[in-house]
């Protein structure tokens, strides 16, 4: 039996939280001296593992964990105890343009975040012309990423991650912007990478989206794990949940 893909074991992550706006000698005593301060755990002793092929939906109210997790995965943060294994390169879509420098054309920040992603020179101009066409920017592909506008810097976020083959594709919130063609379009991309065998994680309000895109989920609360299984299974339960829980205010959780 082959190993997972993805192996989250123990892992635990907590922030520091400061009250408002501080000098920057302030900030530099409160590093170099221990003092009582608050912190708030993100997440606490997940575990899980994802098989290839299979795709996991993580689902939880606001401030439950789960961009952190993301984070974690992806490598962007570091578990303060327990260990990730990844076996393959991710393509996240955790924050749409991420990585990219509005000097530089949109050619050139198609390399260079395809090259974040851990893929070679050889393997993005393989892909280059499918990104481009996808992304419909064509015409603009030369111009700097200042000229581009929201929706056009968007699209071609979308159309590096979703066609560079990733081993992991991982998608936070990103499909609820853009238009509806595009978004489509974005959907039909992801079942084919699912089809192909590739593995996927995403994190959405929407039960329909997860529905149609997922096989299993996580259902995170307060950081901890609060169920894993189906998807159906999970979402019915997270479902009656939150038709029960009280209102709250916003936590300042991730």
């Amino acid at each position: 039996m082959s190993e997972p893909i993805l192996e989250c074991s123990h892992i635990w992550r907590t922030f520091k939280l400061h009250s408002g706006s501080r000098l920057l000698r302030h900030r530099i005593k409160d590093t170099l001296t221990s003092g009582n301060k608050k912190s708030f755990v993100a997440l606490r002793d997940i575990t899980f593992s994802l098989d290839e092929g299979e795709s996991l939906a993580i689902v939880g109210r606001n401030g439950a964990g789960k961009s952190t997790l993301l984070s974690v995965i992806c490598g962007l943060a570091n578990p303060d105890r327990g260990t990730v294994r990844v076996r393959g390169r991710i393509a996240p879509l955790l924050q749409l343009a991420a990585g990219f420098h509005g000097d530089l054309t949109g050619r050139e920040n198609l390399f260079l975040n395809a090259a974040l992603m851990g893929f070679s020179e050889k393997e993005t101009r393989a892909n280059q012309e499918q990104i481009i066409d996808f992304a419909g920017i064509s015409d603009f592909i030369d111009e700097p990423l200042r000229n581009y506008s929201s929706g056009m810097t968007m699209r071609l976020a979308f159309s590096i991650a979703i066609n560079v083959e990733p081993d992991i594709l991982i998608v936070d919130e990103v499909l609820a912007v853009g238009d509806e063609s595009f978004t489509k379009k974005c959907l039909t991309r992801i079942h084919e990478i699912r089809n192909a065998g590739h593995t996927f994680i995403c994190v959405s309000h929407s039960p329909a989206t997860l529905r149609m895109l997922c096989d299993r989920a996580l259902w995170l609360d307060s950081g901890e794990l609060m169920m894993e299984g189906s998807i159906k299974s999970v979402l019915d339960a997270y479902h009656l949940f939150m038709t029960q829980a009280p209102v709250e205010a916003a936590t300042p959780g991730r």
